[in-house]
């Protein structure tokens, strides 16, 4: 009993330092926990600062009308009645939206910023109400590939809108693909250059779009192409001008388009290809040539584009191409022309004939008319007549009469004025 009593207070107190010892394990393992977790936090929230500073751009805040993925670095301020491009944007963002607002003038670095948006290489400003673009507008965005200015009543394109330096010296641009598609100014009567023009002189200012391969040019009623306006597009891949109202390409060079790969004319006003085009057409290595929907006139013009349609591989869906006039020649496929087929009769369409028909009506019914009122008059045109004549008879007796006075010798005395 003694060694039983002995080893109860041993074991008791041996329980107790077991029970602190657990007390303090447990005190330990709970104050510890939150601060392993706000660390594990604090390092989950640092990594992604970490890896952005790495890279070239540090993160932003979004613009307050915008919606931001920095994980996609894209920025939508899309249909919120902007006036002006947002100033704080994120310097990740590489794709920005900024469709169906209201910047009706883009000014000289209108993206300029402090550091600079290096990462932007996308832009789209389609549908925004742009009516003015100046010089040197996106000269701060020095990886900008895509610009999008489609459907804008864009009234004032500046020959250095598109400058990639500066607007005082215009460098090249670091542009790819340029979409101007649908851009019609408002009708202004006081603007002294055309439409065409301005769009020209934006795209060989300066040698600024050398390195462009894309241009869009769809949907803009163009008449015509402004001479040598693709001579400083040499390294573009693909040239989209359907939709417009191109009527000849006589005066457009392709020559310098060695690298031109699909060229889009579809619903145009072209009536024929001249040999000089097609010329220069065929020298093209890898070009795709798409001509839908066009007024083709079936005259002797065609004779040197049907040939070149049946030798040419480089016209897509040539089977599809037919005459649209004259009348006897609509749906005929032009590579399956004779030259038999192909003559320039005075054909006029329908509406022109209308025309003249009604002329010669009218012009037959005042003839009826004049010759009814002849008809009417006749005895008193007759009594006119017979006078006309017995004046003229008088008159050319009395000339007579002094013509036998004049030759006889023994009137020579008698005076030319005298009355006999």
């Amino acid at each position: 009993m003694p060694g039983g009593c002995s080893r109860g207070p041993a074991a008791g107190d041996g329980r107790l330092r077991m029970a602190r010892l657990a007390l303090v394990l447990l005190g330990w393992v709970s104050s510890s926990s939150p601060t392993s977790s706000a660390s594990s936090s604090t390092s989950s929230a640092s990594s992604p600062i970490s890896a952005v500073s790495a890279q070239p751009s540090l993160p932003g805040q979004c613009p307050a009308p915008c919606e931001c993925s920095e994980a996609a670095r894209t920025v939508k301020c899309v249909n919120r009645n902007l006036t002006e491009v947002p100033a704080d944007l994120p310097l990740y963002v590489r794709t920005l939206f900024l469709t169906g607002n209201q910047i009706s003038v883009l000014p000289a670095s209108a993206f300029s910023r402090r550091p600079p948006l290096a990462e932007l290489a996308a832009l789209n400003l389609s549908s925004s109400r742009l009516e003015e673009v100046r010089a040197g507008a996106f000269q701060h965005l020095p990886s900008l590939r895509q610009l999008d200015l489609s459907h804008n009543p864009l009234a004032d394109l500046s020959p250095l809108a598109f400058a990639g330096s500066s607007a005082s010296e215009p460098g090249p641009s670091p542009l790819v693909e340029l979409i101007l598609n649908h851009i019609l100014p408002p009708d202004d009567e006081s603007r002294n250059r055309s439409f065409e023009g301005m769009v020209a002189a934006a795209l060989r200012a300066g040698h600024a779009l050398d390195g462009l391969h894309r241009l869009e040019l769809a949907s803009n009623h163009f008449l015509y192409l402004p001479r040598d306006v693709l001579a400083y597009l040499p390294a573009l891949r693909h040239l989209d001008l359907r939709n417009n109202s191109l009527v000849s390409l006589a005066y457009v060079s392709f020559r310098n388009l060695t690298h031109l790969e699909s060229l889009h004319l579809e619903d145009n006003a072209l009536k024929v290809l001249h040999n000089g085009t097609l010329a220069e057409l065929q020298g093209l290595p890898h070009l795709r040539l798409f001509l839908d929907n066009n007024p083709w006139v079936c005259d002797c013009h065609m004779a040197d584009m049907v040939s070149w349609l049946r030798e040419t591989e480089v016209v897509q869906g040539k089977a599809r191409l037919t005459c649209a006039f004259p009348e006897k020649m609509r749906d005929r496929a032009l590579w399956k022309l004779n030259s038999s087929d192909l003559d320039c009769d005075p054909i006029l369409p329908p509406s022109l004939q209308t025309s003249y028909v009604f002329l010669g009506i009218v012009l037959a019914l005042i003839g009826a008319i004049f010759l009814l009122v002849l008809y009417l008059n006749r005895k008193g045109i007759k009594k006119w007549m017979h006078n006309i004549r017995d004046a003229c008879r008088d008159h050319m007796e009395g000339y007579h009469y002094r013509y036998e006075i004049n030759a006889d010798p023994r009137l020579t005395n008698l005076s030319s004025n005298s009355d006999v």
